[in-house]
């Protein structure tokens, strides 16, 4: 029985030497003999081209380690109010999180533990989000927020709002702190109330449409001093039209929408100002009546239309008939003016005859056209 044991430790590999079960020292590439009649020497070799150590003692090494074992192994030991960044020969490759021990080792590929203190600030800098959204990691450690043009973005840490955040692209450490963002959009928004069934003053039932503009103008004020702040103006629109129904009547309503608009949008406006919110127009779109209201109002306009035009025809009447007491009094008091209506209504009928016999000069067609008509 041979005592003599050899190993061989490749160029990519590194041994560890135990004897009686503890390290006792690294291995390099080469040819190793030992004489061992009793079997206390064991050697692990390890793949150092991935330079994590894979072993299950990691944390005894950590713990033991000598001068000796420092020139293989580097020890990360990222404390709790920090953020690990591993590079791996000058490009990042991994992140620890806050509190992680982890041993690498001192081979074929350098390695550099960068210690990010999250006490001074969660925004990650451009270049390390750029670098671990292309190792797909990204997500896995941070939060990301993108506010496009016109919107602002708020931050939020363990649900305090900490600032807010201009148009860009944002990514913050989700370590140890819950963090948080919302973006709030700044544009013109359109809210719509539609199908309100009310009550005006005079107890008439009618379905109302309202549609208003606005924009938030305090983001900050938008978001901390009311939970939602769309569902509040949309129940203070609702408030508002209902108050200005109910104070007029249907035919105020009818004739007059412009005062109902300007109701609405001032006890709407005075209830959201104070919190952020600027609302730009309020317009009722449609107000729907009853179908038994609506056949009452069709036969008050017809009935309003047919009187206005026996108006008018006893006007046209009274216009002609005058026009015609003047003409009598003309033709009495000119003799040349009889003669020349005689001759009009002479055109007049000899149009409809194709023969005419005449006796007794003009006088006698007259005469016997008057004997006729008589």
């Amino acid at each position: 029985m041979s005592w003599i044991k050899q190993i061989v430790i490749g160029d990519g590999e590194r041994g560890l030497l135990y004897r009686n079960r503890r390290v006792q020292a690294v291995l390099t590439a080469g040819v190793y003999r030992y004489v061992d009649p009793f079997d206390r020497i064991a050697v692990v070799v390890h793949n150092v081209a991935r330079p994590e150590y894979s072993g299950n003692d990691a944390e005894v090494l950590m713990a033991s380690t000598n001068d000796e074992l420092a020139k293989h192994f580097l020890v990360a030991d990222v404390g709790t109010d920090h953020v690990g960044l591993v590079l791996k020969n000058g490009k990042l490759e991994d992140v620890l999180a806050p509190g992680t021990r982890k041993l690498y080792w001192h081979a074929l590929v350098q390695i550099e533990v960068q210690r990010v203190w999250l006490s001074e600030s969660l925004a990650i800098d451009a270049n390390v989000v750029a670098r671990l959204r292309q190792l797909g990691a990204l997500s896995k450690v941070a939060v990301t927020v993108d506010v496009p043009v016109e919107s602002t973005g708020l931050l939020f840490v363990d649900s305090k709002l900490v600032r807010a955040l201009a148009p860009g692209a944002y990514a913050f450490w989700n370590f140890r702190k819950n963090v948080a963002a919302e973006v709030i959009d700044l544009r013109v928004q359109s809210v719509e109330v539609s199908g309100q069934e009310l009550l005006t003053r005079d107890k008439v039932s009618l379905r109302v449409n309202l549609a208003a503009s606005v924009r938030v103008v305090d983001p900050i004020a938008a978001r901390t001093k009311v939970a939602k702040y769309g569902d509040y103006l949309y129940r203070e629109l609702q408030y508002g039209l209902r108050k200005a129904v109910s104070a007029k009547t249907l035919d105020e309503l009818l004739g007059d929408k412009a005062s109902l608009d300007s109701d609405i949008f001032a006890y709407v406006h005075g209830r959201v100002s104070e919190l952020g919110l600027d609302v730009l127009g309020v317009g009722v779109k449609d107000v729907i009546l009853p179908g038994d209201i609506k056949e009452i109002l069709n036969g008050v306009v017809q009935a309003e239309k047919a009187a206005q035009a026996n108006v008018i025809r006893r006007r046209e009447e009274a216009n002609a008939t005058r026009s015609l007491l003047n003409t009598a009094r003309l033709i009495e008091e000119s003799p040349t003016l009889m003669r020349l209506k005689e001759l009009e209504a002479l055109e007049k009928v000899t149009e409809k005859i194709g023969t005419l016999t005449v006796f007794g000069g003009l006088d006698g067609v007259l005469n016997q056209l008057a004997g006729r008509l008589g």
